[in-house]
């Protein structure tokens, strides 16, 4: 897999012949979301593109419980501080993002948000949580006495048979949550949403012709918030997007990658920094670690840094060479001690460690089922160890 400059140079072309000039409803208002596809939109807004502007939709809860949601009408924008080293030099800059236009709170402006999406929406864009597939079928009713629907899939559901009544117009879906086959899935659990509330067989058929679920891989850094909007994030990023009929990205950036194969971005971020993650976070809850403690502290501790090293040599490694990646991983393992190091990032273990559970299916149970499939010559007794006290838990997305 080649490797990509992370260098603020953008393109003032558009992708593959598709126009760029678009409004973006995302879905989700976590700090990873503003520090990066809300932060590419704005700098290629600033290189000259027609893209955005960006309605950023809380999914649950209602506004009053955070500023967050009213944070983002400000025209002044918000910022977010690029700190850490690229290519060997240090970078530390900030950005006022200025690419979103306002925020709504699907709870409480549903009606306002129906009718933006039907009529004016280009793009959506989501980042929902690690288990912001889920349903609720339950609750997951609409279209009757203006229910709104709990769970994420069943809102876009109900916002897609409005937009399919209304307009019909086409739309591109790009889910960031870190789910294999993400669009997939995400498309899936609209279609039952949907067959929950009954509708009718034509917008099975519009959906399958006019709205293009991308699958995307998302890997940036962004340790910390800034009050009451804003974040603070390495300079690596990287959105991969898998090319497939209608799917384009909203705008032109040195981030972005279309791609045939989402895999061997995927296995890395997920197999080698998420499962460096997890396995830190393993520690730290066990060995009652500081509660504050941060990657970086973890790290400056030689005893720990030795047994990531161990890890990441004598049980991640093999399996990515039997594999055929050997040698990508091995560069990959690098960059990622360099980024779990980085001065300027207080990436906090506590964060890290949110949905454990989950976070070890994916990136430790799905490692060794991906290493055992090809024989790695490693039988990864630490990797086996914490996989045996989490379960597979088989109603995760």
């Amino acid at each position: 897999m080649p490797r990509r400059s992370i260098s603020h140079i953008y393109q003032h072309c558009a992708y593959e012949g598709f126009g760029v000039s678009s409004r973006i409803i995302q879905f989700g208002t976590s700090r990873f979301l503003q520090a990066h596809a809300a932060l590419f939109v704005h700098e290629a807004r600033q290189s000259g593109q027609d893209v955005g502007p960006i309605t950023v939709v809380q999914t649950s809860g209602a506004s009053s419980r955070s500023g967050r949601v009213d944070a983002f009408n400000n025209p002044e924008g918000y910022p977010v501080a690029i700190r850490g080293m690229l290519a060997g030099q240090s970078v530390e800059q900030t950005v006022q993002v200025t690419s979103v236009e306002r925020g709504l709170s699907a709870i409480e402006n549903w009606e306002e948000l129906s009718k933006l999406f039907a009529a004016d929406a280009e793009f959506v864009i989501s980042n929902t949580g690690d288990t912001g597939y889920q349903t609720r079928p339950e609750e997951d009713g609409f279209g009757v006495n203006g229910q709104i629907p709990r769970s994420f899939p069943a809102k876009l559901a109900a916002l897609l048979v409005t937009r399919w009544r209304a307009s019909g117009r086409p739309l591109v879906i790009l889910p960031c949550e870190l789910v294999t086959a993400n669009g997939r899935i995400l498309k899936q659990a609209v279609v039952d949403s949907a067959k929950l509330n009954a509708v009718p067989a034509e917008f099975y058929t519009w959906l399958d012709d006019n709205v293009a679920f991308a699958e995307t891989l998302v890997d940036r850094i962004v340790s910390e918030p800034i009050e009451p909007i804003g974040a603070v994030a390495e300079p690596y990023a990287l959105w991969a997007i898998k090319r497939a009929p209608g799917v384009h990205p909203p705008c032109t950036h040195a981030s972005i990658v279309l791609t045939d194969d989402l895999e061997p971005y995927e296995r890395l971020k997920l197999h080698i920094l998420n499962l460096g993650h997890t396995f830190l976070a393993e520690i730290w809850q066990r060995e009652n670690r500081p509660a504050d403690e941060t990657v970086r502290a973890m790290l400056a501790d030689k005893d720990m840094r030795a047994r990531l090293d161990a890890l990441y040599q004598s049980e991640v490694l093999p399996g990515f060479a039997a594999n055929g990646m050997g040698e990508v991983a091995k560069a990959y393992v690098t960059s990622t001690i360099d980024r779990f190091r980085n001065p300027f990032l207080d990436h906090r273990i506590t964060d890290i460690s949110q949905h454990h559970p989950e976070k070890v299916g994916r990136r430790i149970h799905a490692f060794l089922e991906w290493a055992d499939q090809a024989r790695s010559p490693s039988s990864a007794p630490t990797l086996r160890e914490i996989a045996a006290r989490y379960p597979l838990i088989t109603a995760a997305p």
